[in-house]
């Protein structure tokens, strides 16, 4: 009889472990309704200010250097030196380049000798007319000769072509330098800009003489009007970016130099189909230009879009594409949406833009 009784207990205990044990959690279906915070999508019109920064430059930078190959006898000049137009900066040796001159001027005084010369024999019938006109050439191009090495003779010196400052000294006495090769590089008076790198979208929506605020790193708490005044025609091989030169409208500024560091805000004119800022916790997957979000135009079901991003600010993201359509987008709740989820409203709509 106890047997008996033992028997039962052991039967009974499995069922009772399957009661108290804890189910796993429940997963969600299509059948499940996710709740989920929207707020209203409205269509920009206008397009949104774009923030750039850069370094500042002067529309008159100019790289000096020798027209002829030698050695560098002096440079007069150092970094930050102020400089007036024609003023000596660096020279070469001129001990070649002298000799050559000696050699032209040499040739031409031959070639006219012998020029003269022809001229009296082809009087007395002794020269031909050929003759005569072999030393004519012959003196046209020895005076050629010595026109071109005396250009050279000149400039184997570097002036300065405007007043301005020099920015900086690439090379120094005694290095010898071919052709070309910049020696000092210089500006002048002229205007200041800012060189910034924006993006393709942003090269579209950037005109000339769009306006800017432009604030510089060396003078906190001013800001200075400029105009959208050049852009670059083609891409940077390195970066993928495209230049975009702003120039500072208004009194020239004190305490600035070569390649410091500032910020502008643009107010582009060029227009677009439109654009949406939404938050930025909104985009998921974003990927370079391109990203998701949810948006929902029944209340009822989520539905996932892909949209074309042109910009990523702080705490918003400015849309391009992909939002026509729609009237609201999923801000809260969107990780556990998939596409054409069931959704419900957690929060009466965010009016707030």
């Amino acid at each position: 009889m106890k047997a008996i009784h033992y028997i039962s207990i052991l039967l009974a205990a499995p069922l009772f472990f399957s009661c108290t044990t804890k189910e796993p959690a429940k997963k969600l279906t299509d059948k499940d309704t996710i709740p989920v915070r929207i707020i209203p999508l409205d269509q920009q019109t206008g397009n949104a200010a774009i923030a750039l920064s850069g370094q500042f430059t002067t529309d008159d930078e100019v790289l000096l250097s020798f027209k002829t190959g030698g050695i560098i006898n002096r440079v007069l000049v150092k970094e930050g030196d102020p400089v007036k137009k024609g003023q000596l900066l660096a020279t070469l040796n001129l001990t070649e380049i002298n000799a050559q001159v000696q050699q032209a001027q040499l040739a031409l005084e031959k070639a006219a000798r012998d020029h003269k010369r022809t001229q009296s024999l082809y009087a007395d019938s002794v020269a031909t007319l050929e003759q005569l006109q072999n030393t004519k050439t012959a003196l046209q191009l020895a005076r050629q000769q010595l026109n071109l090495v005396s250009f050279n003779r000149k400039f184997s010196e570097i002036h300065a072509p405007q007043d301005g400052f020099i920015l900086k000294k690439l090379a120094d006495a005694g290095q010898q330098v071919s052709s070309g090769t910049a020696v000092l590089q210089s500006n002048g008076e002229g205007k200041w800009m800012l060189k910034a790198a924006v993006s393709d979208q942003e090269w579209v929506l950037l005109k000339l003489n769009d306006k800017a605020k432009v604030q510089i790193a060396s003078l906190p708490g001013q800001s200075f009007e400029g105009i959208v005044s050049r852009k670059s025609e083609g891409a940077d091989a390195a970066t993928g970016t495209f230049a975009v030169y702003i120039t500072l409208t208004g009194k020239r500024p004190e305490g600035i130099a070569t390649g410091m560091f500032g910020k502008a805000v643009v107010n582009p004119s060029g227009q677009t189909s439109g654009s949406w800022k939404i938050p930025y916790e909104a985009l998921l997957d974003g990927n370079g230009s391109s990203g998701y979000v949810f948006i929902t135009n029944d209340h009822k079901r989520a539905q996932k879009k892909m949209v074309t991003i042109a910009s990523i600010e702080k705490n918003t993201v400015t849309i391009t594409n992909g939002l026509q359509g729609a009237t609201s987008l999923i801000v809260s709740g969107s990780a556990y949406l998939t596409d054409n989820s069931k959704i419900s409203i957690h929060s009466p709509l965010n009016t707030a833009k």
